[in-house]
């Protein structure tokens, strides 16, 4: 067994580490980066900010997810949506893993320090420290809550795009971090509901676990109404216009519309369809942001 294992960790490469990065994951929260930079400036976004300022976004957060990659590595064996992995399948060792968060979290601090300001390094490297030690540390295996404590670290790419322009926190950054923190429950409850068995295998206390699919259905249904609510302010402080308000009202409702066929459980497979719908809901969200934004400078 000893030299099996062995023989895969020889074999790691760079896909395996790349995979430890969960890049997918990673590209959304560099859209909302994104997002946050050109909406907090009416000139152009500086490209030394726009290219080394998301890298070094990108670094921080690759680093937090082999983090969560060599925690978890016991429970993503048991699962079959993670039982792949490159640290579930012993292709790459615990240490390595940790050296190759390090030396991304590392790089990424330098990007963020030398190409933006320290406010944005220093929020950045508290993001990480938020997900892959409180979060995945603590907070996943000790509360069925863990996805709403633990969604703010997550939600923080907006912010650290406005502040690597700006310089500063203000209003609306919070506001958009309000949206993703809303949106995150429905989100990832929906793929709790789909993987329960699994969760429950691998003795995780996701909120259908401990509370049922009835409780949970519940609360994705009051989540996605909140999110809703939330995702129209933006419009209320005249941070966009006419054209956000109206996307903002078709996405929303049809999250809605998904919520509420997943509790009355009307369709096969609605828990992993608002879960995908829920991705499209927040890239769409905010690209429908960052064209309303630009729409208004031009008027």
């Amino acid at each position: 067994m000893a030299a099996l294992l062995s023989e895969r960790q020889h074999r790691a490469g760079w896909r395996d580490y790349l995979e430890l990065t969960k890049p997918k994951v990673v590209v959304l929260m560099l859209i909302t980066s994104l997002v946050g930079m050109f909406l907090a400036t009416r000139a152009g976004v500086p490209w030394t900010v726009l290219l080394f300022g998301n890298l070094g976004i990108g670094c921080c957060a690759g680093a937090a997810a082999a983090v969560n990659h060599v925690l978890d590595r016991r429970i993503d064996a048991l699962m079959a949506r993670t039982h792949k992995r490159p640290l579930a399948e012993g292709r790459v060792a615990p240490a390595a893993a940790l050296l190759f968060a390090l030396s991304l979290a590392l790089l990424g601090m330098l990007l963020l320090l030398t190409f933006t300001n320290p406010l944005t390094a220093w929020l950045t490297l508290a993001s990480l420290l938020g997900y892959a030690v409180i979060y995945t540390g603590f907070l996943k295996r000790a509360t069925p809550q863990n996805i709403v404590i633990g969604g703010l670290a997550g939600a923080a790419p907006p912010l650290l795009g406005w502040v690597a322009i700006s310089g500063h926190i203000s209003a609306e950054p919070l506001l958009l971090v309000l949206i993703i923190f809303a949106w995150t429950p429905p989100h990832f409850w929906a793929l709790a509901i789909h993987r329960k068995e699994e969760y429950a295998k691998a003795d995780i206390p996701m909120l259908p676990v401990t509370h049922g699919e009835h409780y949970t259905k519940v609360h994705i249904l009051l989540y996605t109404c909140v999110l809703l609510a939330v995702s129209l302010l933006p419009f209320v402080i005249h941070m966009s216009g006419l054209l956000y308000l109206g996307c903002a009202l078709l996405l929303g409702a049809r999250f809605l519309q998904w919520a509420w066929v997943l509790y009355r459980g009307s369709r096969p497979h609605a828990a992993i369809r608002t879960f995908k719908y829920s991705i499209y809901y927040l890239f769409l969200l905010f690209i429908a942001l960052l064209v309303d934004h630009y729409l208004l400078l031009n008027l």
